[in-house]
């Protein structure tokens, strides 16, 4: 019977952390400062942690989208992804990802970042479906500088995903979920399926307690 395969971005599907990705692509063009890098490296290490505000990370960081157009950011997002992300895909995660295809399970792409870092990798990998973190935009296609609430962070992306599965006409509890983090353990603990993928510190002792299976892509 066919239930819904989802897979975490960063440290998953993709072996880097994609936020430092992107900031070390602004940082190439231009766009960013070495010191931009340092606090986007900071809030990296306070999400490994399980120790970051997120809301008020995601906050200070959309702030300055604020003005811009949302076409640029699709484009942007586009570039970025064939020069600093796609080399970092991970072999091993597209095979499981077809394995789940092959059985008819659907696919979902669950990741605390952004849309619109989220569906270039989704297209790469043929996941039609995604959860991600949503910006305001306003009727002309412009940044206000603020998210839409719930980030899909932790317990608000349990909430996102729940809400696609029952659209999907889905139980969330028949669901396969594969991420690295300790801040995905509310959506490990709801699914049937939970795999811990190159696991934080805090996750893979965590899983090693419950049996929970950890993989190595």
């Amino acid at each position: 019977m066919a239930r819904l395969a989802l897979f975490d971005m960063d440290r998953t599907l993709v072996r880097k952390e994609t936020a430092s990705l992107y900031m070390r692509h602004q940082y190439e063009q231009g766009a960013a400062s070495k010191r931009d890098l340092l606090r986007v490296g900071a809030w990296v290490l306070q999400y490994t942690l399980g120790i970051v505000d997120a809301e008020k990370v995601a906050a200070q960081a959309i702030s300055v989208l604020r003005g811009t157009s949302e076409i640029a950011m699709k484009a942007r997002c586009d570039d970025w992804f064939q020069s600093h992300v796609r080399p970092h895909v991970s072999d091993e995660a597209r095979r499981v990802v077809r394995r789940h295809e092959a059985v008819g399970d659907v696919l979902v792409l669950a990741t605390g970042g952004t849309l619109y870092g989220a569906l270039p990798v989704a297209r790469h990998f043929q996941i039609p479906h995604v959860v991600a973190s949503l910006l305001d935009v306003d009727e002309r296609g412009i940044f206000t500088g603020n998210f839409v609430a719930p980030l899909a962070y932790s317990h608000g992306k349990v909430t996102r995903v729940r809400a696609l599965a029952a659209r999907l006409g889905h139980r969330l509890e028949d669901a396969a979920f594969y991420s690295d983090s300790i801040t995905d353990l509310p959506l490990l603990e709801a699914v049937g399926e939970p795999y811990c993928v190159n696991p934080d510190v805090r996750l893979a002792r965590l899983a090693k307690k419950r049996g929970w299976p950890i993989l190595a892509w």
